[in-house]
């Protein structure tokens, strides 16, 4: 069988250039800021080995979803069709953050409560970390209990952008 080959694009955003890489059923499957080139090698690494990725278009879906969030329909990342990888206690946690709508937070003590596992903080946390569809599956939307807003793989101030552009109070 041969490797499926993922597309990846670079699309400008108003808190800098993202990392778009999608599959050929025009599905995101990555998704990273520009300048953390880090964590694109990384997602790819446990995500895709062994898949090839060349440069190409994004598919509309998946542009004319991002460009009208970033453009302020903030409902507009429910239309962006996407898969990932992961363990099945990852794809709860990403579900679950995909259920926080936007305007709204989260603790991680209070998202683990609702996964039924509230010891599991830390476990939510390294989820978190480790979500490689920033924005669409929204991280960002995650605080620490006291409020701050850590655990930002694209940096504090973008966490802090994206959540004033949903319009997001405390949790």
């Amino acid at each position: 069988m041969r490797p499926e080959i993922l597309t990846l694009t670079v699309l400008p955003t108003p808190i800098g250039e993202i990392d778009v890489v999608t599959d050929a059923d025009g599905r995101l499957r990555v998704l990273e800021f520009h300048d953390q080139p880090q964590r694109l090698a990384r997602a790819l690494r446990l995500h895709h080995r062994g898949q090839t990725v060349e440069t190409g278009a994004t598919p509309s879906a998946v542009r004319e979803g991002l460009a009208a969030y970033f453009d302020g329909e903030l409902a507009a990342l429910k239309r962006v069709p996407w898969t990932i990888g992961g363990t099945a206690f990852q794809h709860r946690m990403w579900t679950a953050l995909v259920e926080i709508p936007p305007g709204q937070t989260s603790t991680y003590a209070g998202l683990a409560e609702r996964l039924g596992r509230p010891a599991a903080v830390r476990a939510v946390g390294a989820a978190n970390g480790a979500n490689p569809i920033a924005v669409v599956v929204p991280c960002h939307r995650l605080i620490a209990a006291d409020g701050a807003l850590t655990g930002y793989g694209g940096g504090v101030e973008r966490k802090r952008w994206l959540l004033a552009h949903e319009g997001a109070g405390r949790p």
